[in-house]
């Protein structure tokens, strides 16, 4: 279990540490070196990474053949970089990436929440935040991209209660997206938005 001062240290102000501890549970990692590689529906599989630089290299030889999720939070680690030389160990370090993906996630959120209407009934957060789930692990809701997509200004982010779920239907029977295809080395391009569904790769090489 991540330890709850690094939460209540690095995390983003706009979420409560309970909302960033179900996050990390449902959607990242308890290991700050998880990598995750996807191409498409199909994981790479790839040794797990026992350094910081170690990680990274196996980060820049993906960027742009196919998807990659980072650390803890499993940060889109495409977001941003235009060229892989511009890759920096910030996505590995616990708190910087706690610190970048819970403000990442926060975006998310509120962008589901307001598509929502910001409801306050305990059922319908409970779907909200399944929902924001998904489109952190799939980079989209309702057809957004929703780590390119703009922020929706100040919505209130409730924290969700566990109720009985009657087996509404959210967003997980969407298919996956698939992978864009390789780009050239000098314009290493990731597209965070077709990040996949973070799988537990403890077994391989040797993980959260």
């Amino acid at each position: 279990m991540i330890d709850a001062a690094l939460v209540q240290q690095c995390a983003d102000k706009a979420l409560k540490p309970e909302i960033v501890e179900m996050f990390i549970e449902r959607a990242g990692a308890q290991d700050p070196l998880t990598i995750t590689v996807r191409s498409g529906n199909r994981v790479v599989l790839v040794p797990k990474p026992t350094t910081p630089d170690e990680a990274l290299a196996l980060i820049s030889d993906n960027l742009g053949r196919n998807t990659v999720r980072v650390g803890i939070t499993q940060y889109p680690a495409g977001l941003g970089i235009i060229k892989a030389g511009q890759l920096k160990p910030d996505q590995i370090e616990p708190c910087q990436n706690i610190r970048m993906g819970t403000a990442l996630f926060a975006k998310v959120y509120r962008i589901v929440t307001k598509w929502y209407g910001n409801p306050t009934s305990k059922e319908i957060l409970l779907q909200v935040f399944d929902d924001a789930i998904i489109a952190w692990q799939t980079g989209y809701f309702e057809g957004t991209a929703v780590f390119r997509a703009e922020g929706p200004g100040e919505v209130k982010l409730v924290e969700p209660e566990p109720v009985q779920r009657n087996g509404e239907d959210t967003q997980s029977d969407l298919p996956q997206n698939e992978a864009e295809p390789a780009l050239p080395a000098e314009a290493v391009v990731s597209d965070a938005n077709k990040a996949g569904i973070r799988i537990d790769l403890t077994g391989i090489g040797g993980r959260p």
